[in-house]
């Protein structure tokens, strides 16, 4: 393939998403800071912005004081330059959020289904309720990214399949471009979450990381070289159908799928809920009623182990069972790809804290050959979205900062 040669607009569009890129990152800078971070000479700096200017792209913020002669002025990038829309679809209702390209989050809301499962109504009433909230008209979002449960095909960018989302399958994706009329693009919830994590958490600029995602189900995402890695058929991360010890397995019948050459392969399980396998063990389910068996008596999951955490005296032995548990897996993905870094996601994860983790990394440690460390996640609210806001943020960039 030919490349572009190092033509004087070439460097000049290299410089100038390099700026952008810099002010986003940082906030307001000096035509001086500006050159300082880049390297650019004052001149180049200076032309820099003047085009920036002209594109509508940057604006001068305000002043910064210094020693003699005028202030100097501060550029930031224009707010409303571009919008982005990041969702977070679940069982009981979709969480939604608008941002500005600069990363500033407008506004965040929740739509109850109110019995309704069509995807495109619940998705499209969840965007038109956020974008009110942000006054910011549908037409101006540049990018959607949705987080679902479940699969996702890697190649059509569709749901597979998502057990307790039954109305997600197949041709959603194409339904909700037409309807919003918009890019938009479906992940997989634990995929965004370790997206969120490696922007704004336990694994910032981390390359080599798995997340486990502990919910009312569970799932794993993987980052190998700062790459999510999603398999062939989107199934990898699909933890809970992994067979371990103290759970029958999870047999159902493989539905059959067309891969490239159009010759037909198993790409996903036909299973409508897990009966067995790494699922039965450490889903919200199972961890109440192993909470109960130990005495603690709350309602659910998440509330049994913030229980037990407060309390280690008397929830002790139910988080050392748990960990058991969870280190099955954890064991599992540490032996076969060593990322070193396996970060608690989810609500459970987030409940059980470090008393948890320290566990689970004592635990693996016993049956592994190699100890990883087990970190908490450290993203503030709600992961997914935060995730679902941050691709969003840098396909919209892309496409507004480049052309």
């Amino acid at each position: 393939m030919a490349q572009r040669p190092g033509t004087p607009r070439l460097l000049r569009e290299l410089n100038d998403r390099a700026a952008l890129d810099l002010l986003v990152r940082r906030g307001p800078l000096t035509r001086a800071q500006i050159g300082e971070h880049t390297g650019l000479s004052k001149v180049t700096a200076s032309q820099l912005l003047s085009r920036l200017e002209e594109r509508g792209l940057v604006e001068v913020a305000g002043e910064q004081a210094g020693g003699r002669g005028p202030n100097a002025a501060l550029y930031a990038v224009v707010p409303s330059t571009a919008y982005v829309a990041g969702l977070e679809v679940g069982p009981d209702g979709v969480t939604a959020g608008v941002a500005d390209i600069t990363g500033t989050l407008l506004t965040q809301v929740t739509a109850d289904p109110n019995g309704a499962d069509d995807p495109v109504k619940l998705v499209h009433s969840a965007v038109a309720k956020a974008c009110r909230s942000a006054k910011v008209a549908l037409k101006r979002l540049n990018a959607f990214v949705i987080g679902s449960p479940g699969v996702v095909d890697p190649r059509s960018g569709d749901v597979q399949f998502a057990f307790d989302l039954p109305a997600w399958h197949e041709g959603v994706l194409a339904a909700l471009r037409t309807d919003l009329r918009r890019p938009v693009t479906i992940e997989n919830d634990a995929n965004l979450a370790a997206i969120a994590e490696r922007a704004y958490g336990a694994a910032k600029d981390a390359d080599d990381f798995a997340l486990m995602w502990l919910d009312r189900g569970m799932g794993l995402s993987i980052m190998l070289g700062g790459r999510l890695h999603r398999g062939r058929s989107g199934g990898a991360g699909e933890i809970g159908y992994l067979p371990v010890p103290g759970a029958p397995l999870p047999v159902g019948k493989a539905r059959p799928g067309k891969g490239e050459e159009g010759v037909t392969e198993s790409s996903t399980w036909d299973i409508p809920a897990l009966a067995g396998g790494y699922g039965s063990l450490v889903g919200a389910d199972a961890v109440r009623g192993l909470a109960h068996a130990h005495g603690i008596h709350e309602p659910t999951a998440i509330e049994c182990v913030r229980a037990a955490v407060a309390d280690e005296e008397r929830g002790g032995a139910f988080l050392d069972e748990l960990a058991n548990r969870v280190s099955y897996g954890v064991t599992s993905v540490n032996i076969v790809l060593d990322p070193g870094l396996v970060v608690l996601s989810g609500r459970l994860g987030h409940a059980g804290g470090r008393p948890l983790a320290s566990r689970i990394e004592e635990a693996v440690g016993r049956i592994s050959p190699t100890r990883p460390r087990i970190a908490v996640t450290e993203v503030e609210g709600n992961s997914v979205l935060r995730g679902a806001l941050h691709a969003a943020l840098e396909q919209a960039r892309d496409e507004v900062f480049s052309t």
